[in-house]
């Protein structure tokens, strides 16, 4: 029976636990049975907690758009700060400090949020339980521009004991080709606050 890693595409034919090419959990292989099934056929999670690597904060910052464009801004005023006090002297250096000061206070502000977000999406992956969700919304925000690439963000909707909710991840891969509005996926959300939850596995 064939695995195939969620995150890379890579196939195995012998199960493993994490996938040697990029380190993310693989889903326990199916028992395949004749009678039909009105569960997708689409990854499974495996059960918590999961084997994610903490590597996986900064892999998901490299492709949030707003930790990029923050993460700019602050090496951006760090640069002006750091060439601005020696020139206090004269009169350039007291536009290059002000300026490297507001560039770091815009753009470390909202670092720390999309870390701090990233955070809290590994640990829903780690320990969060699964729902079958589907999309109920993708759209690219042409208004925002990071390396040429403009992000995407997949709204999608799942139900805990009868009660619906709704969670949305922003990506700068082209969702848009490959994902569709209600396309089935799963969600994985901690069991005392469904308001922080993930799909998977996660889009970056």
């Amino acid at each position: 029976m064939t695995t195939t890693c969620p995150w890379c595409g890579t196939s195995y034919t012998a199960f493993r636990s994490n996938c040697v090419n990029c380190g993310g959990p693989l889903p326990p292989p199916r028992e395949e049975t004749a009678a039909p099934s009105s569960i997708p056929d689409i990854p499974e999670p495996p059960p918590a907690p999961r084997d994610f690597k903490s590597s996986f904060v900064w892999r998901q910052l490299l492709a949030d758009g707003w930790a990029i464009a923050a993460g700019i801004f602050a090496l951006l005023g760090a640069i002006f700060t750091l060439i601005g006090i020696p020139l206090m002297l004269v009169v350039v250096g007291f536009v290059f400090v002000p300026l490297g000061l507001l560039f770091l206070g815009a753009g470390v502000p909202i670092f720390i949020w999309r870390y701090n977000l990233a955070q809290q999406t590994l640990n829903v992956l780690r320990l969060g339980e699964p729902a079958l969700g589907s999309i109920v919304d993708i759209h690219e925000n042409v208004a925002v521009e990071v390396n040429g690439r403009h992000p995407w963000t997949i709204t999608y909707g799942f139900e805990v004991d009868g009660e619906e909710y709704e969670g949305r991840t922003t990506t700068l891969r082209p969702v848009g080709f490959t994902h569709h509005v209600a396309q089935p996926m799963y969600v994985l959300y901690l069991p005392d606050d469904p308001t922080q939850n993930t799909v998977y596995p996660p889009v970056m």
